[in-house]
């Protein structure tokens, strides 16, 4: 298989470059030569002294630029836009977290729908060569048909969060079909990893198992999660920059792709997996399934691997010992020298 490198001459533009992802994703680019400007509002969302780790990181390539700015400030982002030329926008600002979503729901509309908006008006006046966003495996709502397949009908979201990612699969499809803009849909599931979400159970286990507190294990950990590791996900996306059919097809220039592990793993073996990394038992209470949440999800990857040669393969206790040494360092449980 033949694949176009990341053309390292173009100007990339990673929204969410203090997240999880769009740090990850803007290192390797950077790491590749490339320009790139970075974009995140810098909200409280989790503790913003982990998004200034991530960013000092970047902040230590000469060719990265940042702004803090929302997507929600459409003038802020056309004086961008004017005074760059943006080959390549990569989307992964969104205010994230399915049972956030159902407390402060008003964040996921401006956030997620007005600020994907905004991003589509740019990408429609600006001419850039190609938009990646980032979906979710949440769009697969109450499927009952495994492994998830990106040709499923996705019309039975769960949550407010989902319903979002959602409509920004169906908003980049229009503006495909109207303006050309070649479009490429992500739908990450649950990634997991160094400098990752604290909001995400693997981060929140870790944590209360090793200061001895409990954690609480829903539908008494029956379960199952498609983890997949942050260097998997970046792998993929990066594939896809210069190789999405989205860019070569002509006629409607959209796709979307799952990036998954393609092996879902049960919620009590993640749990067992940080108890046999950190070397201490977990202390849990068992409740019911919360609203918004799914049984399980499971990636289908044939497109993703078809089109790029790409299949996500770390286990999850290489992933899981990969973050729980991060952890310790980072939160100076071990001594760093």
């Amino acid at each position: 298989m033949n694949l176009k490198p990341v053309d390292s001459t173009k100007t990339y533009l990673v929204t969410g470059a203090a997240g999880f992802i769009g740090m990850h994703l803007s290192k390797k680019l950077l790491s590749m030569g490339c320009k790139v400007i970075g974009y995140d509002n810098m909200n409280d969302y989790y503790d913003v002294n982990l998004k200034l780790s991530r960013l000092n990181i970047l902040k230590k390539f000469d060719h990265f630029t940042f702004h803090k700015a929302d997507l929600i400030d459409r003038d802020y982002l056309e004086n961008l836009f004017s005074k760059n030329n943006i080959d390549v926008v990569i989307n992964l600002a969104a205010q994230a977290g399915v049972r956030y979503s159902i407390e402060k729901p008003h964040v996921y509309i401006q956030s997620n729908i007005v600020g994907f908006f905004n991003i589509l008006e740019m990408c429609r006046y600006h001419k850039v060569s190609h938009l990646l966003y980032a979906s979710s495996s949440s769009v697969y709502g109450s499927n009952q048909k495994i492994p998830f397949s990106t040709e499923d009908m996705v019309d039975q979201p769960v949550s407010l969060y989902a319903a979002t990612k959602k409509s920004n699969e169906l908003m980049a499809h229009t503006y495909s079909h109207l303006y050309k803009i070649p479009a490429t849909g992500l739908r990450f599931f649950t990634v997991y990893g160094p400098y990752g979400r604290p909001d995400m159970a693997y981060y929140s286990f870790t944590k209360a198992i090793i200061e001895d507190k409990m954690i609480k294990v829903f539908n008494n950990g029956d379960m199952y999660r498609d983890f997949t590791y942050i260097d998997d996900i970046v792998e993929g996306v990066t594939r896809l920059i210069e190789n999405s059919p989205a860019i070569f097809n002509k006629t409607l220039p959209y796709k979307v792709y799952n990036i998954g592990n393609n092996k879902p793993e049960r919620l009590i073996d993640l749990i067992q997996a940080i108890e046999h990394s950190t070397g201490k038992k977990a202390i849990k209470k068992y409740y019911p399934m919360q609203a918004g949440d799914v049984y399980q999800t499971y990636a289908d990857i044939k497109n993703l691997f078809e089109d790029v040669g790409f299949k996500p393969n770390t286990s999850i206790d290489d992933g899981i010992n990969k973050f729980i040494t991060w952890y310790n360092q980072y939160y100076n449980q071990v001594d760093m020298n």
